[in-house]
C-alpha cells in the first residue's frame, strides 16, 4: 500500500529500477549484486540510523531488490518482463507470465479480432451454442412434463404382485411361545 505522502509505484515492463536501487547496471553478476547489497545494507541499516525513518525505508527497498535479484528465476522474469512480470508470476504462476504477455500484444489482439470477424463468430462459446454442439437438446418427448398422478397409475398397472403386509417367520430351532403363554407370565 502506498503511504499518504508517497505516490504508489507503477508496475514496469522493463527491469531496471531494482538494479538502480543497488547502484548497478542491468546484467550485473551475482557477486556484484551481493557486494552492492552488503555495502548499502550496512549504510542504511535501521540500527545504524535509529533516528532516520527514510533510512529504514531505503533499507526495505534494498532488501527487496536483493531478494528479487539473488533468486535466479525471479531475476530472469524481472530482466525479461520487469516488475509487471513478477506481479503476474506471483498471482498466476511462472508459466502464465509468457502467456499473459503474448495475449497483451497488439498483433495477437488484431489476429483474434480478424479471425472472429472472418468466421462471423464472437467467441468459441458463441459458435458452439449457435451451431448446437453445446446447446440444449432439441424438443424431445422424453423431456415433457409428467403428472405425478399419471405416474402413480402407471406404476400400479405395471405392479401385479400384491403388497407385502406381514413379516416372514423367523428361522430358528425354537418355536415361538403361544399368545396364551405370554399373557400368563
Amino acid at each position: 500500500m502506498a503511504e499518504a505522502g508517497r505516490p504508489q509505484r507503477k508496475l514496469s515492463r522493463v527491469g531496471e529500477s531494482l538494479y538502480r536501487v543497488l547502484g548497478l547496471q542491468k546484467g550485473s553478476s551475482p557477486e556484484e549484486i551481493k557486494k552492492a547489497y552488503r555495502k548499502l545494507a550496512l549504510k542504511y541499516h535501521p540500527d545504524k540510523n535509529p533516528d532516520d525513518p527514510e533510512a529504514a525505508e531505503r533499507f526495505k527497498e534494498i532488501n527487496s531488490a536483493h531478494a528479487t535479484l539473488s533468486d535466479q528465476e525471479k531475476r530472469r522474469l524481472y530482466d525479461q518482463y520487469g516488475s509487471l512480470g513478477l506481479y503476474v508470476a506471483e498471482q498466476f504462476g511462472d508459466d502464465a507470465v509468457k502467456h499473459y504477455f503474448l495475449l497483451s500484444k497488439w498483433w495477437f489482439r488484431a489476429l483474434a479480432l480478424c479471425c472472429g470477424a472472418l468466421t462471423c463468430c464472437c467467441c468459441c462459446c458463441c459458435c458452439c451454442f449457435c451451431c448446437g454442439a453445446c446447446g440444449p437438446p432439441k424438443e424431445d418427448e422424453s423431456y415433457k412434463y409428467v403428472d405425478p398422478k399419471d405416474l402413480e397409475a402407471q406404476m400400479r398397472a405395471e405392479d401385479s404382485d400384491p403388497p407385502i403386509v406381514a413379516q416372514p417367520p423367523p428361522a430358528g430351532p425354537e418355536p415361538l411361545p403361544s399368545v396364551s403363554a405370554r399373557t400368563d407370565a
